[in-house]
């Protein structure tokens, strides 16, 4: 695989997790917790295969392999770093979703 599209998987696997987050957050804010939590597995996995591309371009650097790191793979870095941050934080909201719905059912 070339080089820009290496790049381009990582931005598109780290953008699917983040889209799936948020939905998931939606989700739980809905009380629909059981989606919501499908929400999240297919998260960890987009961000799973990113980064096992970005692990794969590492393995290789340190190989001796040397690519000029540009823009676009400072972009794509970004965009798994938010990714992943906002899988984090989701997933606490969610929890305090869950908490604040038990609660009111228990009321």
């Amino acid at each position: 695989m070339d080089y820009e599209r290496i790049v381009f998987a990582i931005i598109a696997h780290a953008g699917n997790a983040r889209s799936l987050c948020f939905d998931a957050l939606k989700l739980a804010k809905e009380g629909l917790f059981d989606r919501a939590y499908q929400n999240i597995a297919q998260a960890k996995e987009e961000l799973l295969q990113a980064h096992n591309i970005q692990s794969d371009l590492l393995h290789k650097e340190a190989a001796g392999e040397k690519h000029d790191f540009g823009l676009l793979m400072v972009h794509a870095q970004d965009h798994l770093m938010c990714a992943m941050l906002a899988k984090d934080l989701v997933e606490e909201f969610m929890e305090l979703y869950r908490a604040m719905n038990d609660k009111s059912r228990n009321s």
